[in-house]
This record gives C-alpha cells, sequence and structure tokens, in this order.
C-alpha cells in the first residue's frame, strides 16, 4: 500500500510538471510546438535505438530523427512520403546484420508518422489537438486508478499481466467524460463525443498493448528511465502516437465535408 501511494505521488508530481510545458507549446504556437514535438521525437528515437538491441544506435536514432524532422517541418506530402520511404529503406539496409531488424526498420514509420500526426493535428486546428491530449491523459488517469482500486479479471495477461478490464473501462469513461465536457465548454453539445472519447481510449490502450508486446519480446521493462514514476518517453505516448494518425485522418476527413 504505501509503494502503491508513493508511485501515485511519483506520477503526480511528474504529471503536474510535464503538462505545464505541454500546454505552453500548445499556447505560445508555432514554432515552438515544432520544437516541443522535435525534443520528444528525438528522445523517443533515442530510446527506440538503445531499447532495441542493435551494434549502431546513434546511427539509427539520426536516422530517426532526420525522418521526424522532416514530417514536422516540411509542407509537402510528397516530400514527407520521399523521405519516409528512403528512411526506412535506408535502416532496412544498414540492420542487415541485426538481430531485430523488422524492429528497427519499424522505428521509423511508428515515430515519424506518430509524431508527425500531432503536427498535423494542430495544423487543422490547435483547439481539437488539446482536447486529444487531455482525452489521453484520461484515458491513462482513468485506468490506473479504476485498475488499482478495482481490479478484477486482466486485460492481457501474456502482454501486459497490470492491465485489467476494470482499467480499460475506467479510462473508457474517464476519456469519454473528458471529450463530452471539453467539447461541450466550446458550445458543441452532441452526446457522440463521448462515444468518440471511449473509442480513442480503446484505441490508446491498444497502442499501449503493443508496445507493451515489444518490450516482453525484447525483455525490458520500460523504454528508459527519463520520467520518474512512468519510465522512458514511449511508455508515456505510446497509445497517443499510435492514435493520433486515426484521429488526424477523422479530422482531415471531418473539415473536408
Amino acid at each position: 500500500m504505501v509503494k502503491t501511494k508513493s508511485n501515485i505521488l511519483l506520477r503526480t508530481t511528474t504529471a503536474l510538471v510535464m503538462a505545464p510545458l505541454v500546454i505552453a507549446g500548445l499556447y505560445f504556437g508555432y514554432p515552438y510546438v515544432v520544437l516541443m514535438l522535435l525534443a520528444v521525437g528525438a528522445l523517443l528515437s533515442w530510446e527506440w535505438s538503445t531499447m532495441v538491441t542493435n551494434q549502431r544506435p546513434a546511427v539509427y536514432a539520426v536516422i530517426y530523427t532526420a525522418s521526424t524532422a522532416v514530417a514536422l517541418m516540411l509542407n509537402s506530402w510528397t516530400g514527407i512520403c520521399i523521405m519516409l520511404l528512403f528512411s526506412t529503406l535506408l535502416v532496412w539496409q544498414k540492420a542487415k546484420a541485426e538481430k531485430h531488424r523488422r524492429l528497427l526498420t519499424l522505428g521509423v514509420p511508428y515515430i515519424t508518422v506518430g509524431i508527425g500526426s500531432l503536427m498535423w493535428i494542430y495544423y487543422i486546428t490547435a483547439f481539437h489537438i488539446l482536447c486529444f491530449i487531455l482525452i489521453i491523459w484520461a484515458t491513462d488517469i482513468g485506468g490506473y486508478i479504476f485498475g488499482k482500486s478495482i481490479k478484477g479479471p486482466k486485460l492481457a495477461p501474456k502482454i501486459s499481466p497490470n492491465k485489467t478490464w476494470s482499467g480499460l473501462l475506467g479510462g473508457m469513461l474517464l476519456a469519454a467524460l473528458c471529450c463530452w465536457g471539453y467539447l461541450h465548454y466550446f458550445g458543441l453539445n452532441d452526446w457522440r463525443l463521448a462515444v468518440a472519447g471511449a473509442l480513442l481510449a480503446v484505441l490508446e490502450q491498444i497502442g499501449d498493448l503493443i508496445e507493451s508486446a515489444i518490450k516482453r519480446y525484447l525483455g525490458v521493462k520500460d523504454s528508459s528511465t527519463l520520467i520518474p514514476g512512468h519510465g522512458g518517453v514511449f511508455d508515456r505516448i505510446d497509445g497517443m502516437i499510435f492514435t493520433a494518425p486515426f484521429v488526424y485522418l477523422i479530422l482531415s476527413y471531418w473539415f473536408s465535408i
């Protein structure tokens, strides 16, 4: 019990430090948003290149970061796709003697598209990216609180033993309330917004489980020890960068009709 309370306090303290930085970056806008996401992308690149055992982590980290930088700063889908394809093939070629060649190559689209989608959402509407981030945070908070309090049947015991169905439902509930409440405050009163929030929570959990499966396969507990109480950057935003491309596609369609 003491350990659980200590962990909650550490996670809360860390979140209280991180949240204002994220909100400030969004508030001040361009180019601070780009710099913030580029810094996050660089940290993810470093974590992936060290978490996935290989012979040349610095080389892969540089390629991941360069690809992400192009996705954030280049205003051309053709250029972004060319860079993404080139970076993917480059890592595939350089990793031909590596044990985890496929995972090293996966790092390119995983990081580039995940972080890039956050920037692309911001370009469409800065208003909705804050709502999206709050939904992800609500999912994590609801999942943690309900999962620790209620416990019950495991969600995916072979992948992530600590996740429970109660945690998933708690995350969905808080995400639904967050999505509906945020948009209701700004004049959008529609019960379907709560459903959208709950569905995004499910996607976030899928992304979380995918990273957990990768870490279990590699035999590591956390992507790094960079963030106290949370592990690494990937451990904190794995669900976010998995969900972001779907949100971007939905918003692109929504604003085109």
